[in-house]
């Protein structure tokens, strides 16, 4: 008897001669390029270093595009947008010591977001592993500690025959729902080594799917049908699973409120009858919430940020589907479902039937009242108007990326994303600096759109050595800059919290200039004139800044209430 999983593809002849007869010349790193495109790469993100120019040399023998940028761990935003936007495994190529530790506040954000980043990093000569002390240059006693805490798993290779096999068992880590960074390293002289191993050809890999139990969902089909009043949170678990449209199916089908995360934005359409948006951050939405009979959460943990600063206290029946087994249950007692968004919403659409609930979309329009008018007493129309004049000059299928910023605040809560998958923060970690180099990975990715990135003067600093990167690949992004003279939330969060701010104010550059220094065309705007610069800037060939000089505020708090 044969079995399907004892059948071997047996090679052409064409394969087999040119296995026996491999070209001369190649190395450790024509072995790293060659799995990277085997397994379906066409474009690497990177910075050189010294212990990593096995690699680097062998891009040039190679057809994959290499983007590089200036800083490590923009390079690893950039990786991360094109995974994001993609689904795709983001090879980010790096060297050892400081410019692999650079990448890390990057991964981290990969990690929160699952973010697929296939991150190689090189490590000193085999004679220096091991904690021996050498004195080689960016010598650390052990790297792929330092990035244990921080990726999905850690593959360290030592001989140049591990390599092809290495860097799959990597791709399929990265790939398995919830994607997520992995971190491969190979020594130097690895890399540098010739090698008479076969040209790499065969890089086949199958993550594996991550199916409900069928007895889980059985009973979850079975709460739902007979809820008086269910109610769905979609994180960014459902966007990454690509489950939008299954979502609202089920949506429709038990006649449920929706609300998105702030990494599920665009999850569910904005305008749709049964849409709570996205006013996590919102007391009237909490309470909503907490009156639900049978709560559905769909792709996320119920972290800080969903769950109001877990002030959120669900008074009813959970049920959480979650990729990440380290979620399920981790802040609320819940039938916890441990599976991808869109196998288990499908396992639900095959089992759940059609619920009758007229009052469904009145009680929605009656939360989002509320919050209307709490929003409307606070005198914020700058900043809605701001919000208002990116939305209108936007595209709506044109990505965007947004840092740590207080505009950025108000998108998660109030920006429409029009479509999943297309509006994007560093939420996930919270680190500064995210949005430009995200933007330009994505344009990399795709560029039929153009891509917007969000930044406060403060994060931008972060990230304007990038306007090289911009402008040497000519990439269509436009960024714009809200100058507001510092660290503008923390500057809130300080006064609110101390009576006055320290360490918040902050000397800048005169972004235009700085911006037309590189060769890229900026621009000094105002509220007024915001959706007519941003427009042309948006619908323009290449790289732009705009800049806005504004003291936005962000609504009040009902956390502390």
């Amino acid at each position: 008897m044969t079995h399907d999983h004892d059948l071997v593809l047996r090679p052409t002849a064409a394969q087999t001669e040119a296995a026996l007869n491999p070209p001369g010349g190649r190395t450790g790193g024509d072995l790293v390029v060659e799995s990277l495109a085997a397994l379906g790469a066409t474009t690497v993100f990177g910075l050189p270093g010294q212990h990593a120019l096995g690699v680097f040399d062998a891009l040039r023998r190679s057809d994959l595009r290499y983007i590089g940028l200036r800083v490590e761990n923009n390079a690893g935003f950039a990786a991360d947008a094109y995974g994001r936007i993609t689904g795709e495994a983001a090879p980010l190529l790096l060297s050892t010591g400081p410019g692999a530790l650079t990448s890390l506040a990057a991964l981290q954000e990969a990690r929160a977001a699952s973010a697929p980043v296939l991150a190689i990093g090189s490590q000193v000569p085999t004679a220096g592993l091991g904690g021996g002390r050498r004195g080689y240059l960016h010598e650390l006693p052990d790297q792929a500690a330092s990035f244990r805490g921080v990726v999905k798993s850690v593959h360290t290779v030592r001989t140049r025959s591990q390599i092809p096999s290495a860097i799959a068992e990597a791709w399929t880590s990265a790939l398995t729902v919830p994607h997520g960074p992995v971190w491969v390293e190979i020594p130097q002289d690895v890399l540098l080594a010739e090698t008479p191993i076969p040209v790499v050809t065969g890089g086949d890999t199958f993550p594996e799917e991550l199916p409900p139990r069928p007895e889980l969902t059985a009973v979850a089909a079975d709460l739902l049908a007979r809820a008086e009043r269910p109610v769905i949170i979609a994180g960014g678990g459902v966007v990454r699973a690509d489950a939008s449209k299954k979502l609202r199916q089920l949506a429709e089908r038990l006649r449920a409120p929706v609300v998105t995360t702030f990494g599920g934005k665009g999850a569910f359409p904005w305008t749709h009858p049964l849409s709570l948006q996205s006013w996590l951050e919102d007391r009237h939405t909490t309470d909503f919430l907490e009156d639900a009979d049978v709560l559905l959460v769909v792709g996320s943990g119920l972290g800080e940020l969903s769950s109001n600063y877990h002030t959120f206290k669900p008074r009813g029946r959970v049920i959480q589907i979650e990729a990440d087994l380290g979620k399920l249950e981790s802040n609320h007692p819940a039938l916890g479902i441990h599976a991808d968004a869109r196998l288990a919403l499908q396992a639900l659409l095959e089992t759940v039937g059609e619920r009758t609930d007229p009052s469904a979309p009145e009680r929605v329009r009656a939360v989002l009242d509320k919050v209307r008018d709490r929003i409307a007493s606070q005198e914020l129309t700058l900043e809605q108007d701001v919000l208002a004049a990116v939305r209108k000059a936007l595209p709506p299928r044109a990505p965007s990326f947004w840092d740590m910023t207080i505009l950025a605040y108000w998108a998660w809560s109030a920006f429409d994303a029009k479509a999943p998958n297309t509006m994007h923060s560093a939420q996930g970690a919270g680190g500064l600096g995210y949005a430009f180099p995200a933007a330009l990975g994505a344009a990399v990715a795709d560029p039929t759109h153009p891509v917007l990135a969000v930044s406060g003067d403060g994060g931008a600093l972060y990230s304007v050595a990038e306007l090289a990167t911009a402008r040497q690949y000519d990439l269509n992004v436009t960024w714009l800059i809200v100058d507001d003279g510092g660290y503008g939330i923390l500057r809130e969060y300080m006064t609110d919290a101390f009576g006055a701010p320290t360490a918040t104010e902050l000397t800048r550059p005169d972004y235009v200039a700085l911006a037309e220094s590189f060769g890229v065309p900026g621009v000094r705007t105002s509220p007024e004139t915001l959706t007519a610069d941003l427009t042309k800037a948006l619908t323009a060939p290449g790289p732009s800044v705009v800049v806005l000089p504004a003291v936005l505020r962000m609504f009040a708090p009902t956390h502390r209430d």
